[in-house]
């Protein structure tokens, strides 16, 4: 069988490369239905890319190499093929875009335009090999219990990183980018929650608070959720992509830095109140009671000096915690790191190594911020792929 372009990888990325690349795609993908981790984000509404997306939310070895591609398919060039396909959506915060319906409206929305493109989609296909003789690809293929070998001029490589293993992650996508002479940036879970040994918070269990998390050199005030097994939430998975194993995080109960001044004002109208009755005010009770013992939150309000409520105020604003580890690839929404950059084009996604190669989406070393960032490095990376190879003319295989 003699195609143009090969794309491995039904997800988000390989897609919106297929809508894009030209005649004579095919895209293959082992798993029985296409784009499964659309269908599940966003509590199954897919918060499909962020209205304040910049290069600025993402991380990298080389912080520069996803400005060219957000830059030439930007989030409102997605807004507007959403809506384009009659989708309703709404923002839920901090410019995050959910679909008011359905995530399968967009993978729908994605087949509706690879099928404009007139590309195939082959489901239930595992790669078997992978080589190139100097002139083109051969891909042998395991198609519905049958082995095919397909002759390719370009090969898009959209295999994802290791992220939610039960639907099907795995490391292909490196293994092919060393088989072809790239190196690989560290990988690790991202966006993911944090465990503790000793299950400090379960009596929290379920109870959230608006924090200032901090790792490493990154801040991000969104809420935190106490958990069974730690702390996960929004801000938790912000963090995680900056946090280092046997780091310390920093929690900020009082982002906003209004507890003290509140407490004493509270002082000269509620003095007889318990400290922690007027304290569980500003934070969640439960929050309170496991804070009680630690930070010695005793007596009435009226027996607490300005110099003691300060010192309360600052132990509630820097509060320490060293998690033992992440929950891991199991849960984690995507993998930091992956294919480096160094030997990619930042603005064709074309492998400098193997002429008619391509990387794009979580594969490549670009990790997203939580809140949409992700997919649009999906859209934006499959589009610069897709543009390079529909300018070229087609060979005969």
């Amino acid at each position: 069988m003699q195609i143009n372009t090969l794309i491995l990888g039904a997800g988000a990325a390989g897609l919106m490369c297929a809508a894009h690349a030209g005649p004579n795609t095919l895209v293959i993908d082992h798993a029985k239905k296409p784009g499964e981790k659309i269908r599940i984000s966003g509590g199954g509404r897919c918060n499909f890319t962020n209205m304040y997306c910049t290069p600025e939310n993402f991380l990298s070895e080389n912080p520069h190499f996803a400005k060219s591609a957000l830059a030439r398919y930007t989030q409102w060039d997605f807004i507007e093929l959403v809506a384009r396909h009659g989708i309703a959506y709404h923002e839920k915060t901090l410019g995050q875009l959910f679909c008011d319906g359905k995530s399968t409206q967009i993978v729908q929305m994605l087949l509706d335009e690879m099928a404009r493109a007139e590309a195939s989609l082959w489901l239930e296909t595992s790669l078997i090999s992978l080589a190139h003789d100097g002139a083109h690809f051969a891909a042998t293929l395991e198609h519905k219990g049958k082995r095919k070998t397909v002759f390719a001029q370009n090969v898009v490589v959209a295999t994802g990183g290791k992220s939610i293993p039960k639907m099907g992650a795995s490391g292909v996508a490196y293994d092919i980018a060393a088989q072809f002479g790239h190196s690989l940036t560290e990988t690790r879970p991202a966006l993911v929650p944090f465990t503790f040994s000793d299950n400090p918070f379960t009596p929290l269990a379920g109870t959230a608070a608006d924090t200032r998390a901090t790792a490493g050199h990154a801040s991000f005030d969104e809420a935190t959720l106490f958990t069974h097994r730690g702390l996960s939430g929004p801000a938790m998975l912000q963090i995680s992509s900056y946090w280092q194993e046997g780091e310390a995080i920093t929690l900020n109960l009082d982002p906003n830095n209004t507890v003290l001044a509140a407490l004493r004002d509270q002082r000269q109208t509620q003095g007889r109140k318990q400290l922690t009755t007027e304290l569980a005010r500003h934070l969640p009770s439960k929050l309170v009671d496991h804070l009680t013992a630690p930070l010695a939150l005793t007596g009435k309000l009226a027996d607490q000096s300005d110099a003691r409520l300060s010192e309360i105020v600052e132990a509630l604003q820097n509060w320490q915690l060293k998690p033992t580890a992440t929950e891991g690839y199991r849960t984690a929404e995507v993998t930091l790191g992956g294919v480096s950059t160094a030997d990619i084009s930042s603005k064709s996604m074309e492998s400098a190594h193997q002429k008619g190669l391509y990387f794009i989406g979580e594969c490549v070393d670009v990790t997203g911020w939580l809140g949409g960032f992700n997919f649009q490095w999906a859209w934006a990376s499959g589009v610069a792929a897709a543009r390079d190879i529909a300018s070229r003319p087609q060979s005969s295989v």
